[in-house]
């Protein structure tokens, strides 16, 4: 992926103040942070920030945190969100680093988009992959829920796979997702690739929540 660059990147994320720079020294700390006891959603690799910004506004009881490493991406997130939006910060993040951010606090994380990263050397990359999901482990506050969009067949296949085997119930699975249901909110990417007729693919699992057959 080639990235423009954005003019006044570092000006726009030095001054924003919805960009949180020691998130480090946040671990555990991130109701107090918010100052409620709301529940904490995460979207990893948020993008321009168009889905969670829309979240944050028609949510204002959910704390929302947009996950982005780049920094020119960011930047254009940064742009979008509209003043007094109280519920919403974001990180400059790898990803890799995400046990180290947050201490069993997440109730939701949103994965639109991801990187497929397609060879199969680099499959522990991908953000459902066991690596990740161990990581995960130590993030959600209980019980775990992750959403997934994406555009990827191979991902979207290998994701199903490794959520399974992980002991993740795959509460809802679909093939055309805006066939089904044209949803209220929708990432950048998401608006891009329906246009042009294709499809997206949608899985919602959880996992410690769902009553077992006796």
């Amino acid at each position: 992926m080639r990235l423009r660059n954005v003019k006044n990147k570092d000006i726009i994320m030095n001054n924003s103040t919805y960009l949180v720079k020691n998130y480090y020294e946040l671990k555990g700390k991130w109701s107090k942070y918010f100052n409620n006891n709301n529940p904490i959603y995460i979207e990893i690799g948020m993008g321009k920030g168009k889905f969670i910004i829309e979240n944050a506004i028609k949510y204002p009881n959910i704390n929302f945190i947009g996950i982005e490493k780049y920094d020119s991406v960011i930047a254009k997130a940064l742009k979008k969100i509209p003043e007094g939006l109280n519920n919403l910060v974001m990180l400059r993040c790898n990803a890799l680093d995400i046990d180290q951010v947050f201490d069993h606090e997440i109730e939701h994380i949103f994965l639109n988009f991801s990187d497929p990263w397609p060879k199969n050397r680099h499959h522990l990359r991908r953000l459902s992959s066991k690596v990740f999901l161990t990581k995960y482990d130590s993030i959600f506050k209980k019980d775990k829920t992750i959403e997934m969009r994406t555009d990827n067949r191979e991902l979207f296949e290998y994701s199903l796979v490794s959520f399974s085997e992980y002991g993740y119930v795959l509460n809802k699975v679909s093939l055309d997702f805006h066939k089904e249901e044209v949803p209220e909110i929708t990432t950048e990417y998401e608006d891009k690739f329906s246009s042009e007729g294709l499809p997206i693919y949608y899985l919602l699992c959880s996992k410690g929540f769902v009553k077992k057959r006796k």
